[in-house]
């Protein structure tokens, strides 16, 4: 690749405005020296140029011209077709705005090639997962391993049996276990906290803290506590905080309204219609068909159009 055109003019490149220029698509591999190596000469050093301009940054054809010295507007104008048909590009209208109702004319550049159902799917506001479904393990890892023969002295001996853990307690038999650090008038038995367990869960379900929880529970105690399983069942029931009030869920935003345009002449279309970005002419696809009738037909047409006049005379 010739390295004097990707230094281009030295001055700030010149922007779009606001709104309109390239924009990155998404989920790109990191840069690499070699991103570009598949494309010829012209393509990659218009690929490299543009892959280093920031967002919003002018990129039509006129603006690349005057920035690369060495491609004039018709060469640069091919290699941006070329760079569609490759799947480094796009031109879109998109619709932005608060109310979406003004349209933007941007270019969303990757420097990772993309399949024309990729960029469909993206137009239509999802970004398809490029990953594989399946992945093919190491054949290093995945081959068998042959049977070795173990030394009666390194046979492995039977593993010492390994104590029972403890079970681990809940958030809310914890809450009230350690009530009587609070206050001791309120300090629960092992089998009180098990049988108050599910009351306390209702609490914490509810957003009560730990410290909120010891808070209002202990708040206000009479002098003498003769049943505190019995008073924490009968305080856990009447002082219930009210469920929290949940907050109506927004709305998902709505899919960006994009329309493709052919990146040769800008000529709007769906992106089946326009594989490769480019429409039918752009791409030289043009049927054999003539677009009208033929001479001879023309003559056979005029011919009958006389004789009916001649004959209504």
């Amino acid at each position: 690749m010739a390295t004097a055109n990707l230094i281009g003019d030295p001055r700030p490149p010149a922007m779009a405005s606001p709104g309109y220029g390239k924009r990155p698509a998404p989920d790109q591999a990191p840069r690499r020296r070699d991103d570009f190596a598949h494309l010829p000469e012209r393509e990659a050093c218009i690929a490299s140029h543009i892959d280093r301009l920031p967002d919003g940054a002018a990129i039509d054809t006129k603006t690349l011209a005057a920035t690369l010295p060495a491609y004039g507007q018709q060469a640069v104008r091919s290699g941006l077709n070329a760079l569609s048909h490759a799947g480094h590009l796009r031109r879109v209208r998109e619709q932005v705005g608060e109310g979406r109702t003004q349209w933007v004319f941007r270019t969303y550049f990757s420097r990772t090639p993309r399949g024309d159902a990729w960029w469909a799917c993206f137009l239509a506001g999802d970004v398809p997962n490029d990953a594989p479904d399946d992945v093919v393990d190491s054949p290093v890892a995945a081959a068998p391993r042959l049977p070795t023969e173990v030394h009666p002295d390194e046979r492995p001996r039977p593993a010492r049996p390994v104590p029972t853990a403890r079970p681990l307690r809940s958030d809310a038999y914890e809450a009230l276990a350690t009530l009587g650090g609070t206050d001791a008038r309120l300090t629960l038995s092992a089998a009180e906290c098990a049988a108050l367990e599910g009351l306390a869960a209702q609490w914490l379900a509810r957003g009560v803290t730990p410290s909120d929880f010891a808070r209002i529970l202990t708040a206000g105690l009479p002098d003498v506590v003769h049943s505190p399983g019995a008073l924490t069942r009968k305080r856990l029931i009447d002082k219930l905080p009210p469920e929290p009030v949940r907050s109506p869920q927004a709305a998902a935003p709505a899919a960006p309204r994009r329309l493709m345009e052919c990146t040769g002449c800008r000529t709007p279309g769906r992106p089946e219609a326009l594989p490769g970005g480019l429409c039918r002419p752009c791409r030289g696809d043009l049927s054999d068909e003539p677009l009208g009738p033929t001479e001879a037909e023309i003559h056979s047409r005029v011919e009958r159009l006389r004789a009916a006049v001649r004959a209504a005379r």
